[in-house]
């Protein structure tokens, strides 16, 4: 077995392991069951990489967002590590093809969805896989006592049990500790091996505000902190108007959503990336398998509703371990909406059961059919259909994925189908009467083997270059052929979809679990009751009530965050404190200062209490300090 530290440096440039890496890597190598819980940014893909890549065979890494599969494998790749992922919307034979490469021992990881694993294809082809790793990513969604349960990661223990003695390694950035017993029962762990990083983030302040204003604050918070941010807003309207404002005020923003296309999204993503973007104003689609380590400041627009997405979002702000700030933002009013969601949360039963009746309705979905198939789905069409009240359509929807009935995919990509239905003779004689649709035939029959005796997977892209056309007279040409039943074209899909994981059932046989939906409920109300108190208490560190949520007692106060530099402010009596800012402002003037200039010619206490002063008008962006050290007031 390869040295690990060798690996480490080959393929990551790294010269020693973070906290905790190397002895979860030795736990899985011994062959134990073992749950990560590292915090956004702990290196918790090396911890099942690393390992994979000391042994021969597969690595099955199960992951529940395609974007977070796609950036893994490019992310590999540039190593020069073999890896494919396969996820919904991707051509059969394309399927197939990275299937028999696991067989023949072409890969070293394989990352699918749990959706995939009980596929009969994918069984099939299973056996003839030396697979000696499952990483479990995400780990937190299979347990529904969690912010994020996904039904389908309960699939994963029937897929154990195809692999006895294989080791599986779950990791997850925020698991509470009820949680994290829930992953190891769910997961059917043999010994329970917990491994948990510090949730500290030395080098991050974080701070609330009560604001009257927050495109004000936004605009002075982006002012006196340089460099790349991010700014979360709970709505898609607001990220487009937010992101319009800032422009307005000469700094370079953008908006970020699900209802972008695919094209789009990217395009903004990778241009924040590059830099060429400085802020990416956006809703919680945004960030899942982003690595960026230099975005300086994260602010929250609006509340989130758990400290768990908070932790994660904030959690996005210097990777890079320089200086950087999470803020949140929130009226009165938020607080009491906050303690309100959960009646909007868990609709009763009786309104799940009726939206239902008016989803099969709008669908047009025989009973007792459907099973799997992706349907296209405007929610807001769906809602002005049946005058539904938003938060009530939406919420049943959730309650029906989390008992397992539905999928609702917002973010989905599902490429163009064609299958020709004509006969050969028919197809000749329509060629003579139309030969300008010839070359469109003849490239789709040339390019896709099969596509006369079943449905393909297209890419009307790739038949653009072939033809030399552009892609609205290729799309036109599908659409004619479609109308005279040559083909059945299906286009491009990127609209939301939803898809019934059974043959939907009749209301009447319709079951909702309400124990299951009460418990729920009373874990989410402690979940909203826990991001309260950490908005609401001005008296503890932040840090601290962050590490105990998680169960890392050992957190101290950082010393950094709002609450703490406000502490160190008030150690200093009103005087001194004046004092120290007047003699600071005086020698600031108007070209700044060089704090480390200053301080070298300071004995160590009187250092100390000049950090608190600069660190308390630093807080309350009285003054802006640079990376290089240069104060100025503002």
């Amino acid at each position: 077995m390869q040295n690990l530290s060798s690996i480490l440096q080959q393929y990551w440039g790294y010269s020693s392991f973070r906290p905790l890496q190397q002895e979860i890597i030795e736990s899985v190598l011994s062959g134990k069951d073992t749950l990560a819980l590292l915090p956004t940014g702990g290196g918790k893909s090396i911890c099942y990489q690393v390992p994979a890549l000391a042994k021969d065979g597969l690595c099955i890494v199960i992951s529940p967002l395609i974007a977070l599969m796609k950036d893994q494998v490019e992310a590999l790749h540039r190593k020069d590590i073999r890896a494919a992922a396969i996820y919904t919307g991707m051509p059969f034979p394309q399927v197939k093809d990275i299937l028999q490469m696991a067989v023949n021992e072409k890969l070293k990881f394989l990352y699918v969805s749990p959706e995939r694993l009980e596929t009969n294809l994918f069984l099939e082809y299973l056996p003839g896989m030396n697979i000696q790793l499952i990483a479990v990513d995400e780990a937190h969604c299979i347990s529904q006592w969690g912010y994020d349960f996904r039904p389908s990661y309960l699939k994963i223990v029937n897929f154990r049990k195809e692999l006895p003695g294989v080791p599986l390694l779950a990791v997850t950035a925020s698991a509470t500790p009820h949680v994290q017993d829930d992953i190891c029962n769910k997961l059917q762990f043999r010994n329970h091996h917990i491994y948990k990083g510090s949730f500290l983030r030395p080098n991050v302040s974080f701070s609330v505000f009560r604001v009257e204003s927050r495109i004000n604050k936004i605009l002075q918070i982006l002012n006196n902190v340089q460099g790349c941010a991010i700014v979360y807003c709970k709505s898609r309207k607001m990220t487009q108007e937010t992101a319009q404002l800032l422009q307005l005020h000469h700094i370079s923003a953008d908006y970020y959503h699900a209802g972008l296309s695919n094209d789009e999204r990217s395009k903004r993503q990778e241009a924040w990336l590059k830099n060429e973007t400085r802020v990416i104003v956006c809703t919680n689609a945004f960030g899942m398998g982003i690595d960026k380590p230099d975005v300086r400041v994260v602010i929250h627009h609006d509340m989130p509703d758990c400290l768990e997405n908070y932790y994660q979002e904030a959690g996005r702000a210097g990777r890079d371990g320089q200086k950087s700030y999470a803020v949140l933002l929130h009226e009165e009013k938020d607080l009491h909406e906050l303690k309100g969601l959960s009646a909007i949360r868990f609709p009763p039963v009786s309104e799940v059961k009726r939206v239902y009746q008016c989803l099969v309705n709008y669908l047009q979905l025989p009973s007792g059919s459907g099973e799997l198939q992706w349907i296209e789905f405007d929610l807001n069409d769906f809602i002005k259909t049946f005058k539904l009240n938003v938060y009530t359509a939406v919420y049943a929807l959730k309650t029906l994925e989390h008992e397992g009935w539905i999928n609702y995919a917002e973010q989905i990509f599902l490429p163009a189908k064609v299958v020709f239905t004509a006969s050969k003779q028919r197809l000749a004689e329509f060629e003579q009467q139309h030969p300008q649709l010839e070359p469109v035939m003849k490239g789709l029959l040339r390019t896709y083997g099969g596509i006369f005796d079943m449905e393909s997977f297209i890419s009307e892209k790739q038949l653009v270059t072939i033809l030399k056309t552009d892609l609205d007279a290729t799309k036109q040409s599908l659409y004619q052929l479609h109308q005279h039943g040559i083909i059945n074209y299906s286009p491009q899909k990127e609209k939301p979809q939803l898809q019934f994981l059974e043959n939907r059932p009749a209301v009447e046989d319709l079951f909702i679990n309400p124990a299951h939906l009460l418990q729920r409920k009373e874990q989410f109300e402690l979940r909203v009751n826990k991001m309260l108190d950490y908005i609401t208490d001005s008296n503890t560190c932040r840090s601290k009530m962050i590490g105990t949520y998680f169960g890392d007692a050992a957190i101290g106060n950082c010393g950094v965050c709002d609450t703490c530099l406000q502490k160190k402010g008030n150690d200093l009596s009103p005087d001194e404190f004046e004092s120290i800012r007047s003699f600071l402002k005086d020698r600031a003037g108007n070209n700044g200062l060089v704090v480390k200039e200053l301080l070298t010619k300071m004995g160590s206490k009187q250092k100390d209490r000049v950090w608190k002063v600069i660190d308390h008008l630093i807080a309350e962006e009285k003054i802006t300090l640079t990376k290089e050290g240069l104060m100025k007031f503002i």
